[in-house]
């Protein structure tokens, strides 16, 4: 019985969705009549039970007066400008040419800096959902597409997620125009090239693919728009979306798609050969290809000396390290290699864990545990409770847990260490967490042998790690300078001649040699 239910369900809402593609396909194939009236009543019929939906029917001081319908979206639009540039002088427009109303309208009487015209309602359903006003017009069989946007956008201000110390500080928000403005006013250069796409059958998203024409390598951004080009989905809220449709590995838990909030990265990044994607609506741009060095990198690398820079590379390098094989080398060492281990040390740890219920490999999971509950917790809650709770609960359970001989005293600090060296290197948050549980199982089950098979995995992973078919490390087997300049170290800005090697054929960035 429930099976059939099922089943019926499935079939109703399977019918339900190809009538619903259909009558959306069918749009772009319906072109608008010469008559107001069939135009506007096909509007109230699409847009049926939608309220916000506003119809101001508007005729001319000629005679004969000419008839006219606004159609906007109310909460999408400026009425101050759909009010004094498009209502109020057309009600004031006294003439009517004889051929070339619509033209004439847009040209002379409608005060609005960008205008077009359509034919079909899929067009008109796209611009009327975006802010913009859709003007009819009596005898014409084009509908005007006027631009009167005026909803409310977040301010620019620096993204929380990626604050530095030194260096521009204003971000992306949730529109496309500002954040392309926002390239636009860095790169004053007409190689700058910006395509239009849209995803998402039912959002119809827009988004803008920007590059350098003469920088980008052109084999690379064919196989981008290929990839793009094969995504078929409802919507697309955010680049997430797009990302993990074009990856080249796609149930790997490392990044292959750069991901920043801040103009100047992706000016940066595009400077170098590389393709950036802003979708709408979100303040988060995708960048392409992405080399597993971009996970250590920050934009304050730049600003900064590059002897402080170059420090705290090396220092992210060595938490990523620290922060995925501490737990399994503790736990290697306590279970299987005590000779290994110093005797006063030795002796210390015995003695601490005297008491203590569980083993060391099952302490160590229920206390990561813990630490990425409590350090999630802090994430989601809002700012002032986050921040306490974090602090407090890590203190007081910490605590308590020693005290009442539940977990030992140097297995806090493993832990500790642990989630603060992985604080370092947000970007590789999630495949830290795995990494690290795969690290410290192999431990506990063999030892050092263990850790040492989970790096082999580890390394062998990252080194097959490719983005856009670019590989994200390269080891060539001879070292040049110019191909590790911003690698381990941050090299000076008079010794970064080349672009990286990977992402483009342009290398040159600046005069001057090795």
């Amino acid at each position: 019985m429930f099976r059939f239910i099922a089943d019926l369900i499935k079939k109703k809402n399977k019918e339900t969705q190809e009538v619903s593609d259909s009558l959306n396909s069918s749009l772009a194939l319906m072109k608008l009549s010469s008559s107001l009236e069939k135009n506007i009543g096909m509007m109230k019929e699409l847009f049926r039970d939608v309220d916000i939906m506003r119809y101001k029917t508007i005729e001319t001081a000629g005679e004969p007066p000419v008839r006219c319908c606004a159609v906007f979206s109310d909460g999408l639009v400026d009425s101050a400008v759909v009010n004094d540039s498009v209502v109020k002088p057309l009600m004031l427009s006294p003439a009517r040419p004889v051929g070339g109303l619509m033209e004439y309208l847009l040209e002379s009487v409608v005060q609005v800096s960008e205008t077009s015209t359509a034919d079909d309602f899929q067009t008109i359903v796209e611009e009327v959902t975006y802010g913009n006003t859709v003007l009819f017009v009596d005898g014409c069989a084009q509908a005007a597409i006027l631009n009167t946007k005026g909803f409310t956008l977040r301010g620019i201000d620096e993204p929380d997620n990626e604050r530095i110390l030194s260096g521009p500080r204003d971000g992306f928000n949730e529109s496309l125009m500002q954040n392309i403005a926002h390239i636009r006013r860095r790169l004053r250069t007409h190689d700058l090239k910006i395509k239009t796409v849209k995803f998402g059958r039912r959002t119809q998203t827009s988004a803008s693919i920007c590059y350098l024409e003469s920088i980008v390598d052109k084999d690379i951004l064919d196989e981008f728009l290929k990839r793009i080009k094969k995504i078929d989905i409802d919507g697309a809220l955010d680049t997430n979306y797009i990302a993990e449709q074009i990856r080249d590995m796609r149930f790997t838990p490392f990044r292959t798609t750069g991901y920043t909030e801040r103009p100047d990265v992706v000016v940066g990044k595009l400077l170098e050969g590389r393709i950036a994607l802003i979708l709408d609506g979100t303040p988060a741009v995708m960048t392409v290809p992405y080399l597993f060095i971009e996970n250590f990198q920050s934009s304050e690398d730049y600003y900064l000396s590059f002897y402080y820079t170059s420090f705290s590379r090396i220092l992210r390098f060595l938490a990523f390290m620290l922060t995925v094989m501490v737990p399994g080398l503790y736990i290697a060492l306590v279970a299987f290699h005590h000779e290994m281990i110093p005797t006063p040390l030795l002796l210390s740890i015995a003695s601490s864990q005297r008491g203590v219920p569980l083993p060391a490999s099952i302490e160590a999971i229920v206390m990561l545990l813990v630490f990425d509950v409590l350090r999630e917790t802090g994430i989601r809650m809002p700012t002032s409770i986050g921040q306490a709770l974090s602090i407090v609960g890590a203190l007081v359970i910490g605590q308590a847990a020693v005290e009442a001989r539940l977990v030992a005293a140097p297995m806090i600090i493993i832990i500790a260490a642990t989630g603060i060296t992985g604080l370092l290197v947000p970007r590789l948050n999630a495949p830290i967490i795995y990494w690290r549980v795969i690290m410290l199982l192999l431990s506990s089950s063999f030892g050092l042998l263990g850790l040492t098979l989970g790096l082999s995995a580890l390394l062998i992973h990252l080194f097959n790690l490719k983005s856009l078919g670019v590989e994200q490390i390269s080891i060539t087997g001879r070292f040049r300078f110019q191909e590790n300049k911003d690698v381990l170290i941050r090299a000076p800005w008079w010794k970064m001649i080349t672009r990286p090697d990977r992402l483009t054929k342009n290398k040159v960035r600046q005069g001057g040699g090795d």
